[in-house]
């Protein structure tokens, strides 16, 4: 069996169409892989999760006993790093029914405290 004479160039322009379309869609218009995908749900994932339980930390610090000592401790730490370790050590990171302080709302906490009076 022998193919027309059109059908060959219709094949090439059909592959390279299909070539173009994927390189300016993975590069233009936002396309991305599954991978890719689930790595960006999942940082928004962690990244609400803590913008939602910051909250909690902040509360459960101010509601601690020694909490305008505790603050002005705070904010005499120079690095920011420590000042989630702080909240972690003090157990105001670590939220309800977790045995683990929380890294990210520890550090969203510190920042969301040294914004705030008591």
């Amino acid at each position: 069996m022998k193919l027309p004479a059109q059908t060959t160039p219709v094949l090439l322009g059909a592959a390279g169409g299909a070539i173009l379309l994927a390189i300016a869609g993975f590069a233009w218009f936002g396309w991305v892989s599954g991978g890719t995908a689930e790595k960006m749900a999942k940082e928004r994932a962690d990244a609400a999760v803590t913008a939602a339980l910051t909250p909690v930390c902040v509360e459960k610090f101010k509601e601690s006993a020694d909490a305008a000592k505790n603050l002005e401790a705070l904010n005499k730490i120079e690095y920011y790093w420590e000042k989630g370790t702080f909240l972690e050590k003090g157990g105001w990171a670590t939220m309800p029914g977790a045995k683990e302080p929380n890294r990210a709302v520890a550090q969203a906490c510190a920042e969301a405290l040294a914004k705030q009076k008591l």
